[in-house]
């Protein structure tokens, strides 16, 4: 599921396969741009904010694009057969002379002037993974509304910028939650931990080709004692065999207290958690 961390990633292979170079062809199957042409100009830059991805191409054009639950961009060499789903689900055909860029199920693909750019980003708060990253203003947008549940408040890209689903439940779950628990209602000095460890997360996973958040770095020594002998070789990260602690475990035991999972479906989200472990409402 595409959130923060994976945006950043395919930000990183497009960046990679398109900047600096010129596009021989360019397709961009939505009907209010279908006409639009690209070729000849050369790919700038492409970046992610939050989970908005902007190629910039020369000329002042930036194409913002937005995965959603189920959109891609994939990478070809040329004469490899593209594989991201079947032809009807394209929406977007890059082309220079070492790669295609090929966006599939693209739910938000549109055109804009590059000092435009505010009228599609121009909303979200500080991103999680970007260099505008600020921890004190996410906390202050999100106890703005202190009535709002957290885990909806979680998914408010106005709020902070790259939290999805999976991002919620597993927050939850870590601070021992429910995601029905309104923002106002969080112990004291829980929303600031919360926000530094979201901030942790997806840090942790902008290079992982599998997203986890159950490994945990090696305990340190309380300040004043004495430090461990060091090991004859490092020892790896402690971690659990499951790669996340609730999210897609309906029914399998808690990680933490042998609970089994509950999940419900909300406006087509699904939402995990633990009954024994997380406190506040439940549905």
């Amino acid at each position: 599921m595409p959130e923060g961390d994976t945006v950043l990633q395919t930000a990183a292979r497009l960046h990679a396969a398109l900047a600096g170079r010129v596009l021989t062809h360019a397709d961009l199957r939505v009907p209010r741009f279908a006409t639009s042409d690209l070729s000849g100009r050369t790919v700038l830059d492409v970046t992610a904010r939050g989970k908005h991805l902007l190629t910039r191409i020369e000329g002042g054009l930036t194409l913002h694009s937005h995965l959603r639950m189920d959109g891609a961009w994939r990478v070809y060499a040329p004469g490899e057969r593209w594989r991201g789903g079947p032809g009807h689900q394209i929406r977007a055909v890059l082309t220079n002379a070492d790669h295609t860029a090929v966006g599939y199920r693209l739910p938000v693909l549109e055109l804009l002037r590059t000092n435009e750019e505010s009228k599609a980003v121009g909303h979200l708060g500080p991103d999680l993974l970007g260099p505008d990253w600020d921890p004190a203003l996410a906390v202050d947008r999100l106890l703005a509304a202190p009535d709002r549940p957290i885990g909806e408040a979680l998914l408010d890209q106005r709020n902070l910028a790259g939290i999805g689903n999976v991002y919620k439940c597993e927050l939850c779950f870590l601070a021992r939650v429910t995601p029905w628990l309104p923002v106002g209602a969080l112990p004291d000095g829980v929303l600031p931990r919360l926000v530094a460890l979201a901030h942790r997360l997806l840090d942790a996973n902008r290079d992982r080709p599998t997203r986890t958040t159950t490994i945990r770095a090696e305990r340190r020594p309380r300040t004043g004692a004495p430090a461990p002998a060091p090991p004859q070789r490092p020892l790896p990260p402690l971690r659990v065999q499951e790669p996340l602690y609730v999210y897609g475990r309906v029914r399998r035991p808690c990680l933490r207290c042998g609970t089994p999972i509950r999940k419900v479906d909300e406006a087509d989200r699904p939402t995990y958690w633990c009954p024994a472990c997380q406190s506040g409402p439940m549905p």
